[in-house]
């Protein structure tokens, strides 16, 4: 996956995910509020009104004051009675609520010890708060009460209820003693036609806003928790998908610096660095191949340098014997005079061929090789070639035949001298291995198409067939002992290949060990483009 797509996916997770794991958690909190809130009040509850803390507590004791309001209509002198209002209050209290009741202006019933005297003084006055049957007034400051309240009046006559005389949390009290009906408020009926009476049901406010206020931070928490956490897991997945490569790739480089190149980086993915891994792999598999190819170049250098070295001192050393005779005299006659120099002119001739091949061979690597192309005329240039062959091969002992069946005036474009080379070079690698006692060497010229093809056979030890493909590589010698007599610097056949694959054309040997070898090689003909109208 690309780095971009990978960051936009982050970016996108980052804000749908919380979004979707905050609706859950919202779902779940509320749900279980929702539950507490109807277990603890006993009411039904919608998950849209459970924010609304007044909604609920008047919801919650909205039955009771329906209730109350009835028997206020019917028979409002039963709210004289403790025992009724003991008994409304003990059913307010599963609402965690409690009942107060004013007459006129002093406290007649009590339904917590915990009611302060602040509340009751701040407890709304005779009609100057009216509540529908689900609505209320809210007292804050420190007191935080939620208050539905009933006003009624009650008529002297019906004024005739005592206060009962238990001390209890449920009894009439003012100022924390027991209350007693006030002796001025019913002396005489001129005074007061009938008692004011307010019913109060006081609701705290502190259990809802609390178990609200827990659901908030809930909510804040599992935003927070769910946010740590879709961050955590992209950041896990970026890391994961940047460090892992870039680890490798760093243990990568690490081996490249140690020159070591046998290992393999293999990274999987399609992203940016996955391909940069994958890159890196191919830049150490080349250098893998330049380190093996420049150890092997060390090692045939190595090699070429003890051929040279081998090959030169052997002929060095019989001219200085040579000469050495000379200068001591042993060549006391003309004809060992004659014998000695023209050995020393062989020795010197073989000398001269080696530095020409290690210089050509400098060429070849540089690829700087000198041709000079020109139309040549087959049979002229393979004749005069031949006659100056079969010189060299008499003066050796070795039996030259030639054979050219190839139209006259046949034409090819090539290099003369390079040509040659190729000749000379077959024909001396061919000497070189010949363990005959009649040794002979036959060069053919023959018609192959557009081709000419040239084969140059001749009687030696032969070649096995498993070393045929290997004879054109550089260095390589059939003959690996160093202490044969035949020498050779094993770059022959590579510039023989290497000149003929330069002219457009292709070599390859046929041979039988004990038998003899066939060096074959073709160049195309010359043919001249003509115009037709």
């Amino acid at each position: 996956m690309k780095l971009k797509t990978r960051l936009i996916i982050a970016f996108l997770v980052i804000i749908l995910v919380p979004f979707l794991l905050f609706g859950v958690a919202f779902w779940g909190f509320t749900n279980f509020q929702k539950q507490a809130i109807e277990k603890s009040y006993g009411i039904s509850v919608s998950v849209r009104n459970i924010s609304d803390s007044m909604h609920l507590i008047g919801q919650a004791t909205q039955e009771i004051f329906e209730n109350l309001e009835k028997q206020a209509h019917s028979r409002p002198e039963r709210f004289l009675d403790q025992d009724y209002l003991e008994q409304i209050n003990q059913e307010l209290s599963y609402k965690h609520s409690y009942l107060i009741v004013r007459r006129n202006q002093d406290l007649y019933f009590n339904g917590s010890e915990d009611a302060s005297d602040e509340l009751f003084e701040a407890l709304p006055a005779f009609r100057g708060f009216s509540s529908a049957s689900d609505g209320g007034s809210y007292i804050g400051r420190d007191i935080q009460v939620f208050v539905k309240q009933l006003d009624i009046r009650i008529p002297a006559d019906s004024d005739t209820a005592k206060p009962t005389g238990s001390e209890s949390a449920g009894s009439a009290v003012q100022d924390g003693s027991d209350a007693e009906i006030p002796a001025d408020s019913t002396a005489s009926g001129d005074e007061e036609a009938s008692s004011e009476l307010s019913i109060f049901i006081v609701s705290s406010v502190s259990e809802i806003i609390a178990q609200n206020g827990r659901l908030i931070m809930d909510l804040l928490i599992s935003i927070i928790v769910i946010l740590i956490f879709a961050a955590f897991l992209m950041i896990i997945w970026i890391y994961t998908g940047i460090h892992t490569p870039l680890q490798k790739l760093s243990e990568a480089t690490h081996h490249i610096k140690e020159e070591d190149f046998d290992f393999e980086l293999n990274v999987k993915g399609k992203d940016e660095i996955s391909e940069l891994c994958r890159d890196f792999d191919e830049m150490r598999q080349r250098l893998k191949d330049l380190d093996e190819e420049k150890k092997s170049f060390d090692r045939q250098s190595k090699e070429l340098i003890s051929n040279i070295s081998h090959d030169l001192k052997t002929p060095i050393t019989a001219v200085k014997g040579y000469v050495e005779g000379i200068m001591d005299g042993v060549a006391d006659t003309p004809e060992k005079m004659d014998r000695y120099i023209r050995t020393i002119y062989i020795k010197a001739n073989d000398m001269d061929r080696l530095i020409n091949e290690l210089t050509f061979y400098s060429k070849i690597d540089t690829n700087k090789i000198p041709y000079n192309f020109n139309r040549i005329d087959v049979g002229e240039y393979f004749d005069d070639c031949a006659e100056e062959v079969g010189l060299e091969m008499r003066e050796r002992n070795i039996v030259f035949s030639y054979i050219n069946t190839v139209e006259p005036g046949t034409l090819i474009i090539a290099d003369a001298e390079q040509l040659k080379r190729v000749i000379n070079n077959i024909i001396g690698n061919s000497v070189k291995y010949m363990d005959k006692d009649r040794k002979y060497v036959q060069l053919r010229v023959m018609d192959a198409g557009d081709f000419i093809q040239v084969e140059l056979e001749d009687n030696g030890k032969g070649i096995p067939n498993q070393e045929l493909v290997s004879i054109f590589d550089r260095f390589y010698r059939t003959d690996q002992s160093r202490n044969s007599a035949q020498g050779g610097s094993g770059i022959g056949l590579s510039i023989v290949k290497k000149i003929v694959e330069d002219h457009g054309g292709r070599i390859w040997a046929t041979s039988r060990v004990g038998e003899g070898t066939v060096m074959h090689f073709v160049v195309r003909k010359y043919q001249e483009s003509r115009a037709y109208e």
